[in-house]
Order: structure tokens, then C-alpha cells, then sequence
């Protein structure tokens, strides 16, 4: 079998002369390193009953980077040669200038395999991907006549990437992605609504491909579609929320999360900039930041700067304990990089980023949590959302949601936001339920025109006080 791994030194390039470059373009520089990457990405939708995208794309490149100080000089191509190189280390230099830093520290080296290295495309043929697509459609469409649409996606991607250190280490990492997602629309009455499920994770698609996980898919799609076809119009107002275990993580991925991360909290912007050691969440609050579980979207067994991911604890029963760092922001702060060093592509520089970000369980039973909500909102499902760094106030739609009264849930609410910032919201934490999930497998994260892959997770949560955005007060 031949072997078809990302072998850039070996096509394309003299390794000791790629060295040489690198090396004379971080003398006198804190850091810097020399990124390549492969990647290679299939995406199939079949929507209407017909083949609507069938896109296949592979791109490689490389980027270079040094790093003094608070600058960083970065320069990339899609040319993998001396040539350009050669080009790249000019422009780096400019913006390093004649420094006299020293080199910083290079990464610790892990043998850890968190996922396959196997291309999730060759896995299965075109064919019998778009006959799974075929076979998805008529399975939903035949699952309820109320059934009028449905859409089917199935994503494939591998990234090869190796990094080449000023120190002659070349570390590197084969990571595929695969994903499953189906949704439906449907009709009653003239009024239409929809509903969708989906996930993955850094596995092949076989597991993806068996009916009995896309069938399961499309019957969790149907189900919210139902839901919101029943759904009454959301009420407004300040009241007690609960989220569901799992996906609803996102809120503390954005609302928390991005505020923990190390470059904002260097700069000050962040709202939890200077309150390390302090107590922000509630007693029993633990969040982490954790890119080392197998298989996850999130994980990644080195970063882009050829760290390797780790564990790390963000807060602890309510403390904050730490932030996420890539190598600048950490030796600017005085502390240890965290594996959290990210990027998208190699045309772009690396910064701290989130990989799969999740609460802690509690001791109380999720039934018990919803019938001691008095008045408020059970939302288990979540939408868009935006938030504000410097002062974490968020704003998120749900995507299913009931109102619960007395502790009794009620009838779905269509168009509800939650409103409030993340600090406070963490404050208002009043119970955690011991059903801990992560989500299935769908979460992207933008960052400064930046998209990685993310894994969110949390239980069921009891929040105090959020605002709540409805079509009538409550």
C-alpha cells in the first residue's frame, strides 16, 4: 500500500534548508515556526429530493511566523517551495526588526493518538454516499405526511499538517472530520416549521453511514419540527431559566468561554481580565477547556503551534483558575502555553482558541431542577447567538424551548432569546444537575474572521434572573 501521508520535506522541500530560512527568519525573536498543511474536504447535500451540492476541494500551503514581543510577522503561500520561502522570511522580518530576544522555550513532545489518521473520504464511494442521501430523504419523508422538505448533508474532511520548530523539531498530526446532519420541514395548516439534528467528530464515516444512526438523526429532526409546529409565542420578561444538558453548552462557550481566553485577558478587554483567583460562578461551578478527549470535533492532539492540547481547568468550584493560551500570549503573561494555539488554515496566524469547553455536573436529578422552576423557561435547544467580549453580554435564540409554570412544563415557545452576560450569569447558577453531556458533534467557533471546530458540553443548569426576549410579556 502506498503510503499517502503529508510529506512536505520529502515532495517539495530540503528540510535542513527549510531550517536554515526559518531560523534566520526568527534570530533575534521570541518565537516563530514554520506551518505546512494539506487538507482535503468533501461535502454532499441532497435537498428536494435531487443531488443539490457535491463539492470536493484540497488545497495545501504554508505559513511562516516570527515573533517578538507583542508582534508578530507572518507570511504564507499556497507555493510549498525555497522560493517562497525564501519571500516569507523578508516579510517576517520586517516586522521583527533587529531585536535581541532570546528563543522561547519549545513544546513538549506526546505520542498521544486522540483520533484515526484514516481519510474519512476514501472510506466510501460517491455512489454509496449519495444513495445514503437518497435513503435518508425517503426515510424522513415517510416518517410523518406532514413531512413537505428535507435536506441531508454528508461533510467529510482530512488535515494534514506538519511544524517545523526553530529548534529542528518537526512535530505533526493527521486529523479527519465527518459529519452527518438531516433536516426537515414541516406543514400543518399552512404554518410551517423546522427542525434539525446532526454531529460527528474526528471518527470515519462509518459509523455516520449505518441506518441506524441516521435514522435516529432524522427522527430527533422530525421530533423538534413537531415541537415547533405545537409552539405559542414566547413570553418576555426577567425570569428563572433551565438548559439542557449538552448542546445548550454553547451559551458557555460564548458567553464565558471566549472571555477566558488568554488574549483578551492580556489586553484587558475581557470581562474577567484581572480576576484570577476570585470567585466568579457560583459554588460547585467547574468549567474546563479540554482538547484531549478521543474523537471529539473539538480535540486536537498538538496545537498549530505543535503544543500538545491538554486538560485545563478555566474555574473551579466558582474560582477562576486559569485561561486558555497559545505560546505569545502565555510568555507575555509569564505562564505555561496551554495547547489552546489555533488556526485556521495556514493562511492565518494562530491565537488562543477554545477546543471542547464544558461545565461540570452536579448531585441533582434534571426531573427534580425543572419542577423547582416557579416561573421561567426550559430551553434544551439553542440557535445563533452573539456576544460581547469586553462586557459578556450575550444574546441567544432557542431553537426548542417550554414554558414551566409551578414546575410543570407547559406548551413550546416559539421565539425566545435569552438575554444577560456571562459573569453574571455564572453568579446565578442555583442548581447543576448530574447529567453532564457534550454535544453531538456540529459546533463551529468564529474568532476574528477565523472558523475552528469546537465541542461544547455542560448539564442540566438552573440560571436565576435572565432576561428573557418573547412576543408578549409574561
Amino acid at each position: 500500500m502506498t503510503d499517502t501521508s503529508f510529506q512536505p520535506f520529502d515532495t517539495h522541500l530540503d528540510q535542513d534548508r527549510a531550517l536554515a530560512q526559518l531560523r534566520e527568519a526568527v534570530a533575534g525573536a521570541d518565537d516563530g515556526e514554520l506551518f505546512l498543511e494539506r487538507r482535503r474536504s468533501e461535502v454532499l447535500v441532497f435537498d428536494d429530493g435531487r443531488v443539490k451540492t457535491a463539492s470536493y476541494d484540497a488545497s495545501e500551503g504554508f505559513g511562516l511566523r516570527a515573533v517578538r514581543g507583542e508582534v508578530a510577522g507572518y507570511a504564507h503561500s499556497t507555493d510549498i517551495s525555497e522560493s517562497a520561502i525564501r519571500r516569507a522570511v523578508e516579510t517576517a522580518r520586517l516586522a521583527v526588526g533587529e531585536g535581541g530576544g532570546t528563543l522561547a522555550d519549545k513544546p513538549s513532545g506526546t505520542n498521544t493518538r486522540l483520533y484515526t489518521d484514516a481519510d474519512p473520504i476514501a472510506g466510501h464511494s460517491f455512489p454509496v454516499k449519495v444513495d445514503t442521501l437518497r435513503e435518508i430523504d425517503a426515510f424522513a419523508r415517510a416518517l410523518d405526511p406532514r413531512v413537505v422538505q428535507v435536506s441531508a448533508t454528508i461533510a467529510a474532511s482530512l488535515q494534514e499538517v506538519a511544524i517545523l520548530r526553530p529548534e529542528g523539531i518537526l512535530v505533526s498530526d493527521t486529523r479527519p472530520m465527518t459529519r452527518v446532519n438531516v433536516s426537515v420541514i414541516v406543514e400543518e395548516n399552512g404554518r410551517r416549521e423546522s427542525g434539525t439534528a446532526g454531529g460527528g467528530g474526528r471518527v470515519l464515516l462509518n459509523g455516520l453511514l449505518d441506518p441506524a444512526d441516521w435514522q435516529a438523526k432524522a427522527r430527533e429532526a422530525l421530533r423538534i419540527a413537531l415541537v415547533n409546529l405545537d409552539a405559542v409565542p414566547a413570553p418576555a420578561g426577567v425570569m428563572d431559566i433551565v438548559l439542557g444538558p449538552g448542546w445548550p453548552g454553547i451559551l458557555l462557550h460564548e458567553a464565558v468561554g471566549h472571555g477566558l481566553e488568554g488574549d483578551f485577558n492580556r489586553k484587558g478587554s475581557s470581562a474577567f481580565a484581572g480576576l484570577m483567583g476570585q470567585q466568579v460562578a457560583a459554588k460547585g461551578v467547574t468549567v474546563l477547556d479540554d482538547g484531549t478527549i478521543p474523537d471529539r470535533r473539538g480535540s486536537i492532539t498538538i496545537d498549530d503551534e505543535g503544543t500538545p492540547s491538554g486538560k485545563n481547568v478555566l474555574i473551579e468550584d466558582g474560582k477562576l483558575v486559569g485561561y486558555m493560551q497559545d505560546r505569545q500570549n502565555a510568555r507575555l503573561m509569564g505562564v505555561a502555553p496551554t495547547g489552546n494555539g489555533r488556526r485556521e488554515s495556514y493562511a492565518h496566524i494562530p491565537m488562543p482558541r477554545m477546543t471542547n469547553t464544558y461545565m461540570l455536573g452536579g448531585e441533582s436529578d434534571p426531573a427534580d431542577i425543572v419542577a423547582d422552576l416557579k416561573d421561567g423557561i426550559w430551553a434544551v435547544g439553542f440557535g445563533g447567538g452573539q456576544v460581547d467580549i469586553t462586557n459578556g453580554k450575550f444574546v441567544f435564540s432557542c431553537t426548542e424551548a417550554y414554558r414551566v409554570k409551578d414546575g410543570k412544563v407547559g406548551a413550546p415557545v416559539k421565539g425566545a432569546t435569552l438575554i444577560g452576560d456571562g459573569a453574571t450569569a455564572l453568579q446565578q447558577i442555583r442548581a447543576l444537575g448530574n447529567d453532564m453531556a457534550l454535544d453531538p458533534g456540529m459546533g463551529n467557533c468564529g474568532k476574528q474572521g477565523q472558523w475552528v471546530p469546537v465541542g461544547v458540553g455542560q448539564p442540566t443548569v438552573m440560571i436565576g434572573g435572565l432576561t428573557v426576549g418573547g412576543a408578549q410579556a409574561a
